[in-house]
């Protein structure tokens, strides 16, 4: 009984983490949610009246969520300089309250120098939010200069529980941090072969169902890798071990990616490719609509159950002679060791499940788990040889060229400025007293977006949100009442939803923060219908002012800001299939997984300007579709790049395999298709055009033989190469690049 509850909670973290990378987003919530609480019940203890607490507790969210930086050190010092800054802003928004010219004038000023400030990275962009924000509270709440001592005390202890909860209670250490994602990449990729396992089983009705799984499951396991790789300098002391791990969880993802590939060939889908993968929506291919039907399939199907069982095993965990003999059955399938009788595409998973388990045990030697070597296989001991060699060789901020207005954060900053300035004059049209919730919402709408188009959506989400919020508001405002304590307990789970929500829906988090806010006006006794209905005209009127001002000031149309990561991102393609390409065929190594991961960024950066243009309720049908596609050719073309990158470092630690000159010659139009690919995106009248011709296998001619005992890399890296090369050229159709047939 004891045994089956450890495994229901093993699976509940499990699920936890896989759906929460590092449980940051936990983290973040219960951290902000706490100093809340700590705040209002120190206040409370102290006597404090209801708007102070009130502004405690606002003081106390701002003091959490403005701090960014991963080092404790930055982390305690910008902290210490917030609250200056905080009580700085509260004084001039409480002695300009009634001097309406002056204050709307310096509230402008503050605005822009809060978005001025993100030029100077984590901690500019937190004491301009402490500023910004801290201001808008003391409007709030009506401060006077008659108050401010005790606006002075409540933010000075607010700051203080928020130091408490961040380095004491609720600790975010960068280690600490990694060591989470670690366990949610385990957790996730047990996820995505759970999903390969029933891809495996599926039947014709729900193979299209299996499919989105494994999609959702890669897309996901991509993800966290990101995160891992965005915390590795700060989480390990060793440059060297960053390094390592960074190279192992790419090895693992990319295992995990040719396992799913190999497993929906071997249904029966032998010319399916990685764009079925990829494509949004695309169906299973017509040859793999039915479950494999092989004796074999059984063994398969238990090697990929064992493999799951090793990867959710905790890497501290001791190995066992169960689990040691487990292992070397499957890594045995490297070496063709036991592969069962099969067709081709079965005895490729087969295969692929071996050469997975290898990235897992790389992954846990990486992470310093246990190395006992006693009951190792002659395949083990030779897999293991591999990854201390590949070891050894491991062992062995970006440039902002605009100047000016140019520069994205002066531009920001303009623009912010006047719709701030816009949306004071409208807001104060509306109401005299609540004027701010418009420069608010012009303000949000700036942040983390680049273009037009971003901003439209942003603020269409913050819309939707609060008209849902305010009708919330309307209920809870009934039923809780005086209820001082109930109304406040509800403030702190929306205020926990707000924070949890906010990185998977804007308009979730906008929800959340109108309801709260609506709680807080019936605290404060200022509730009314009438309030609620003015906060979504406001809400409404801050976002146009936002869209007005970045269509008319320094605009930065959509398609520009998209063409220009579009070029990013061929860019970054080109540098890593050249390096792998070079490397394979004989050249020095070079630093492939640090090109891998900036391609990975690049390609986030797109996909996230790209979501005005694939938004739902986007009338240009056509154009979304053209948007996905595109988008949809990038990423199975960055997949097959870090494959090439992954074989093209593993050559360097494989005496079996050797580099083939033949590939430079062989793949030199992938190259310069992407060069003129990139040319065509930044000018249109460019006359560079994509080249087509015979297959690479074709181009590479006949095979020459290597050394006794040794083999081409070429079978290893062929079938990346040949979909890199259609995926490439597939790009031109849709981005309007015009073909020619190669001479030859």
């Amino acid at each position: 009984m004891r045994a089956a509850e450890e495994t229901v909670r093993a699976r509940l973290r499990d699920r936890v983490a896989a759906s929460d990378p590092g449980l940051l987003r936990l983290a973040a919530a219960v951290r902000t949610v706490g100093s809340i609480a700590l705040t209002v019940a120190v206040l409370a203890v102290l006597g404090t009246d209801l708007p102070h607490l009130v502004t405690g507790a606002l003081v106390a969210m701002v003091s959490t969520f403005a701090i960014r930086e991963k080092q404790r050190s930055r982390q305690a010092v910008t902290l210490a300089l917030g609250l200056p800054v905080a009580l700085a802003s509260m004084t001039l928004a409480s002695l300009l309250h009634h001097r309406v010219v002056a204050g709307d004038l310096v509230f402008v000023a503050l605005i822009f120098c809060a978005v001025y400030g993100r030029r100077f990275g984590d901690r500019g962009t937190g004491l301009g939010l402490i500023g910004f924000q801290t201001y808008f509270v003391a409007l709030f709440v009506g401060a006077t200069p008659e108050g401010l001592p005790e606006m002075y005390a409540a933010a000075a202890v607010a700051f203080g529980c928020s130091a408490l909860m961040r380095f004491a209670l609720v600790p975010e250490t960068p280690v600490g941090v990694l060591e989470r994602l670690r366990s949610a990449f385990r957790a996730r990729l047990a996820q995505l072969l759970s999903a390969q396992l029933d891809l495996l089983d599926a039947g014709p009705d729900e193979a299209d169902r299996a499919l989105r799984r494994v999609r959702e499951g890669t897309a996901r396991l991509h993800e966290t890798a990101l995160l891992i790789q965005g915390r590795l300098a700060d989480g390990t002391a060793d440059e060297a071990v960053a390094r390592l791990v960074q190279r192992r969880i790419a090895d693992a993802e990319i295992a995990a990616e040719r396992l799913g590939l190999a497993l929906l060939r071997a249904r029966g889908a032998e010319r399916v490719d990685t764009l079925a993968l990829h494509l949004p929506g695309a169906p299973v291919p017509s040859g793999g609509r039915q479950p494999v039907r092989e004796e074999a399939t059984t063994a398969l199907r238990r090697d990929l159950e064992a493999l799951r069982v090793l990867v959710l095993r905790p890497v501290e965990a001791a190995g066992g002679t169960g689990v040691a003999q487990l292992r070397n059955r499957l890594l045995g399938y490297r070496d063709e060791e036991n592969v069962p009788v099969a067709s081709p595409a079965v005895q490729d998973a087969f295969r692929a499940v071996g050469e997975t388990t290898r990235a897992v045990l790389g992954l846990r030697i990486a992470l310093g788990g246990a190395r006992d070597e006693s009951d190792d296989s002659p395949a083990t001991a030779r897999s293991r040889e591999e990854l201390d060699a590949e070891d050894a060789v491991l062992d062995a901020e970006e440039e902002e060229e605009a100047t000016g207005l140019e520069r994205r954060t002066t531009r920001a900053a303009v623009q912010v400025a006047v719709g701030s300035l816009l949306a004071i004059v409208g807001g104060e049209l509306l109401s005299r007293d609540r004027w701010y919730w418009a420069v608010l919402t012009c303000w949000i709408v700036f942040l983390n977006t680049a273009s037009t188009g971003e901003i439209l959506v942003k603020g269409s989400r913050r819309l939707v949100g609060t008209v849902l919020g305010v009708l919330a508001g309307i209920v809870l405002a009934g039923a809780v009442g005086h209820h001082t304590g109930t109304a406040f307990a509800l403030v702190l789970l929306f205020v926990f939803a707000m924070f949890y929500s906010a990185p998977l829906s804007y308009t979730l988090s906008s929800f959340f923060v109108t309801a709260a806010l609506g709680l807080l006006y019936t605290l404060l006794h200022t509730y009314s219908l009438s309030v609620l209905v003015l906060r979504i005209g406001e809400t409404a009127l801050g976002a146009a002012c936002g869209l007005i001002a970045a269509a008319v000031v320094l605009p930065v149309r959509t398609d520009r800001r998209t063409d220009e990561l579009l070029a990013t991102v061929l860019r970054r393609l080109e540098e890593v299939t050249n390096s792998a390409v070079d490397q394979l065929s004989g050249g020095p190594p070079g630093d492939l997984m640090d090109q891998a991961r900036d391609l990975d960024q690049a390609l986030a950066d797109l996909r996230s300007a790209v979501q005005p243009l694939t938004h739902p309720a986007t009338p240009l049908r056509a154009r979304r579709e053209t948007a996905r596609y595109v988008v949809a050719l990038l990423e199975t073309c960055a997949y097959h790049a870090r494959t090439l990158a992954a074989t093209a470092e593993l050559l360097l630690t494989r005496p079996s395999i050797t580099a083939d000159p033949r590939l430079r010659g062989a793949t030199g139009r992938i190259g310069r298709n992407l060069e003129a690919i990139a040319a065509h995106v930044t000018d249109e009248h460019a006359g560079d055009t994509i080249e087509t011709g015979p297959s690479i296998a074709s181009l590479l001619g006949p095979s020459t033989p290597g050394a006794p005992g040794q083999g081409r890399v070429t079978e290893h890296v062929l079938r990346p190469l040949q979909r890199l090369d259609e995926a490439v050229t597939g790009l031109a159709r849709p981005l309007d690049v015009p073909v020619k047939a190669s001479e030859g």
